[in-house]
This record gives structure tokens, sequence and C-alpha cells, in this order.
């Protein structure tokens, strides 16, 4: 709670130092958040191509969460069902309209992935090992760092991570990730829970629907 302007001006202060660098945001971001629960939406655009003005963009919506270091889902509800799940073994990808379940072993399936960055990575030295980071100009009230995976062979080109502080707790505002081939996503985030009490190791059990295949690659 402040207590007038003094204190104010000591709060204020005190951010400016603790958050110098989007790097020492991400930091605590990393650190300090070791789950979060948010709604997202997401917009994809493909690259334009030969001779094309517009590109259509395609827009989902759905729920995120997560628990460090080995869990997360994204719930996406419309425009149609679909559900990533990565239960601490496996990372589960469950497509509704296709009545089908793909399987992968989870430790295989991320590393250089906007996943690590977000729900996996525990501090800055551990997603160092997997990419480059570089703190950027805050833009739109949030901190930006751009990760650029050092797998040459990785799917996405970069990410960009914009962070939003208020006071002492860092939560996720957006994602910008850029694959290998010239699309774009973006993915904004609504309604940031930090550390929910009622967030645990069960909500990110999955299990495959009856009368639906599993494909394991």
């Amino acid at each position: 709670m402040r207590h007038g302007g003094a204190a104010l001006a000591i709060c204020a202060f005190s951010a400016s130092v603790a958050y110098a660098s989007s790097l020492d945001t991400l930091e605590t971001f990393l650190k300090s958040t070791k789950s979060g629960r948010a709604e997202f939406t997401q917009v994809v655009t493909p690259p334009a191509k030969a001779g094309q003005t517009t590109v259509r963009s395609k827009t989902s919506t759905g729920q995120f969460s997560f628990v460090r270091p080995t869990r997360f889902r994204f719930d996406y509800v419309k425009p149609f069902p679909q559900v990533i799940v990565a239960d601490g073994q496996t990372l589960w990808l469950y497509d509704a309209d296709l009545e089908q379940v793909t399987a992968r072993k989870q430790a295989h399936a991320l590393g250089s992935t906007p996943a690590a960055l977000v729900a996996t990575a525990v501090d800055l030295s551990t997603l160092q090992k997997e990419f480059s980071l570089e703190a950027q100009t805050d833009t739109d009230g949030l901190q930006w760092v751009q990760a650029t995976p050092k797998n040459r062979e990785s799917t996405i080109q970069s990410v960009r991570m914009g962070l939003r502080v208020d006071g002492v707790q860092v939560s996720l505002g957006k994602l910008e990730i850029f694959d290998a081939m010239g699309q774009r996503s973006v993915l904004s985030f609504e309604r940031f829970e930090v550390n929910p009490a009622n967030l645990g190791a069960a909500q990110f059990k999955f299990a495959v629907p009856k009368g639906v295949s599993v494909i394991r690659p």
C-alpha cells in the first residue's frame, strides 16, 4: 500500500532500478512466476505471395496455463476446439475436428520453442542455452525481449516477448512469433493470473477421448 507522495516516489524509483532492462524483467518473470493462467487471442498472418496486396489473417481465442518447469496447456475454443498439453512426460495435441491425437516425448518436442520461453525455463541462464536474448525498446506499455534460437534447424526464426510490469509483479502481455517460413503469430494475453492457488499438476493430465486415434511419430 502506498502512503503519500514520498512513498510513491520511492516506489517509482525502486521499480525503475529493479527493471532497468527488459532482461532483468524477464529474469524476474522466470523466477517469481512459478505458474500462471490467462485468456489469449492469437492472430496468425501468413507471408504475402508474389503479386499479393492483401493477406488474410486467422484469429483464434482460448485459455493458457502453465506450472514450471514441465507443464503447460493451450485450450483453443474458437473458431474450433484444439488442445495442446504438456504433462511433464508427453506433449499432446488433440484436434477435435480430425478426431486425432498426436503424442510426442516432451523432452524431444520442446527446446527452442516459444513454450520454453514462457513456461519451462526457470532462469535466464537456462533460457540462454537455447536462445540468444536481446533487450529491446519499451513499446505499448510493455518491456520487450527478442529471443533467437541458437539451433539453426529450428522452425522458429525469432520470438518477441512483451512483459507487463505492475509494481513488483511481472506478467506476460504478448508473444510475437516469426517462423522460418515467414509466418507471423501474435498472442495477446489478458487477465493474467500470477501463481494462482488452485492451479496444479491435475489440470495438466490429458485423457485420450474415446474413439480417437493416437499418432506417435
